[in-house]
């Protein structure tokens, strides 16, 4: 009987235990971008950092440092505008997006011109700078901007950044994409289409290196076109989020320096969410512990500082955000 009665306690002290932990636990969901690109390994070490499940080895004891009873997980995605639109919207509780993407959603111009502004986005940490990269075939006979003109040029697809870019960038040096044949691709499937001779260039906003343009430079099949000149120059005139920026020789083999131009990736949510769990998470992915990990797990991680995590954000922060930005000393005034 006592037997009994003390494994019957037993059981109920399990269910109770595991009935808080279920309470307790907490599920948050990061859009990121195309498998091949920077975006989708970038969120699963953000979301590695930011995590802390039920029985995980405490911080101090050389567990996790993230948010107690938070499980959060990187989804591929379409990218940028795909990503602002889901966190406004609720599919998404965060997302990756390019600076000019988040400042035109919010604002409700540039792409979004005649739209409803998504007012209710917020940022919750500048990530690092992406790099516009124009992938051209070896013997298509690329030499320059101009020269895509009557080519196969793959623009990305519908609801990425990269898109909005590309056509700034034909717009700057006067082509439309009636002077290609434009095709509207991911990455990974611009590789095989590139690999088959049946593209002559394929435009990708991301950190490098890039999975998608290292692979074919291992195959010596491709060259990376600098965008550079009097169009450039003009262009950073009439859009200040975007920067020059120069991809360093050695980053992908067999390809030199090249100059082109950059914008930043941010971390955004939405003003929905809520305030201490935005805190916290911000808190976490600056914990001296996660230096470590984003320094061994992806190159452009290297990138992620707190000294730059405000950096190019032109849009509001999150509450949680700044009031962690304040406490920590790196935001300023009233």
């Amino acid at each position: 009987m006592a037997t009994r009665l003390i494994l019957g306690f037993m059981a109920l002290c399990t269910l109770f235990v595991s009935t808080l932990h279920a309470e307790n636990l907490k599920f948050l969901r990061i859009g990121t971008g195309g498998v091949a690109g920077t975006y989708y390994p970038i969120g699963g070490l953000v979301a590695g950092i930011i995590s802390n499940p039920p029985g995980s080895r405490p911080c101090e004891k050389g567990g996790s440092c993230g948010v107690p009873g938070l499980i959060a997980t990187a989804q591929s995605s379409d990218g940028s505008v795909a990503n602002v639109e889901a966190v406004v919207s609720g599919q998404l509780d965060s997302g990756f997006s390019q600076s000019d993407v988040a400042y035109w959603a919010y604002t409700g111009t540039g792409i979004y011109e005649g739209k409803e502004p998504l007012s209710d986005l917020r940022a919750i940490a500048g990530l690092y700078p992406e790099s516009l990269h124009l992938v051209v075939r070896r013997g298509a006979g690329i030499e320059r901007v101009q020269d895509l003109v009557g080519k196969r040029v793959s623009l990305d697809e519908e609801g990425s950044g990269t898109l909005v870019n590309a056509r700034i960038i034909l717009d700057a040096f006067g082509i439309s994409e009636n002077d290609i044949e434009a095709r509207f691709i991911k990455p990974n499937f611009a590789i095989s289409e590139m690999r088959e001779g049946r593209l002559d260039a394929f435009i990708v906003t991301v950190g490098y290196p890039a999975k998608s343009v290292s692979e074919l430079a291992m195959s010596e099949t491709i060259d990376l076109l600098p965008i550079q000149g009097d169009e450039v120059d003009t262009l950073l005139e009439t859009y200040d989020f975007f920067a020059n920026d120069v991809i360093p020789e050695g980053v992908y083999p067999g390809i030199g320096q090249t100059k082109t131009l950059s914008v930043g990736a941010q971390w955004i949510t939405s003003a929905a969410l809520d305030e201490t769990l935005v805190y916290a998470m911000t808190e976490a992915l600056w914990h001296d512990s996660a230096r470590a990990l984003l320094d061994e797990g992806h190159t452009k991680a290297r990138s992620i500082t707190l000294d730059t995590a405000l950096d190019g954000i032109a849009i509001p922060l999150h509450p949680g955000a700044e009031r962690f930005y304040r406490d920590a000393g790196i935001l300023k005034g009233s």
